[in-house]
């Protein structure tokens, strides 16, 4: 049998050689740009990454890539798709969603943790205004359901959203930033502080108009 890998030399061929690429199917290829786009945006950005250089990273030609999604834009807004839909720092259900998700942030933010990707994609694509309004889609359509589908009462989507602002602000000052008390903050008592901070967002329903007290007058 021959080895199709093999040149005439008996060499392997290249990963990314002509008839590589031939033999890749459709899947392959489309899932091996999604990668390659995934990896470029979050290291460098919407505006920081052109398809070429993605194009170059898959082993593929522009061409392709626009043949798979169409533009730049409908690449980028699958990859944020993609990459914002597990659960990278909701954990639990019921009861346990406040202390789970503090925990899982805490762990996902340590100095010595892996990249969080949806974040860093967020950060670097965000003064872009399409990109923006991209990522914005994908957090309602990712994050922030699984949020609101969790909370019950009045005002969940602004307590989900709310607590997906507490888990990106924690997430770029202990990380990103490393300010000194939350870089060096005990791991168990941050997590105990987050989750008051979510407890409070999980079970709290804001007050109507007619329930709140009265405000004092002002004189």
């Amino acid at each position: 049998m021959v080895d199709n890998t093999a040149s005439s030399t008996g060499r392997a061929q290249p990963e990314h050689s002509p008839s590589a690429k031939r033999r890749r199917d459709a899947t392959a290829t489309r899932q091996a740009i999604l990668d390659a786009a995934i990896t470029a945006f979050t290291r460098h950005g919407y505006d920081g990454v052109g398809v070429r250089d993605i194009a170059h990273s898959a082993g593929v030609t522009a061409m392709l890539i626009n043949r798979y999604f169409g533009s730049k834009e409908q690449l980028f807004a699958e990859a944020v798709d993609v990459a914002s839909a597990p659960r990278t720092v909701i954990a639990g259900t019921g009861p346990e969603l406040a202390d789970e998700s503090a925990r899982a942030l805490v762990a996902r933010t340590a100095p010595e943790a892996e990249e969080l990707g949806p974040f860093l994609i967020m950060l670097k694509s965000a003064p872009n205004p399409r990109a923006a309004q991209i990522i914005c889609e994908a957090i309602e359509r990712h994050p922030g359901r699984h949020l609101r589908e969790e909370l019950s009462g009045s005002g969940a989507e602004v307590r989900a959203e709310l607590m997906l602002a507490v888990q990106a602000g924690v997430w770029l000052m202990r990380n990103v930033l490393r300010t000194t008390a939350l870089a060096e903050a005990e791991p168990e008592q941050l997590a105990r502080q987050i989750e008051s901070l979510f407890q409070t967002l999980v079970s709290s329903t804001p007050e109507s108009p007619e329930t709140a007290p009265p405000r004092s007058a002002q004189h």
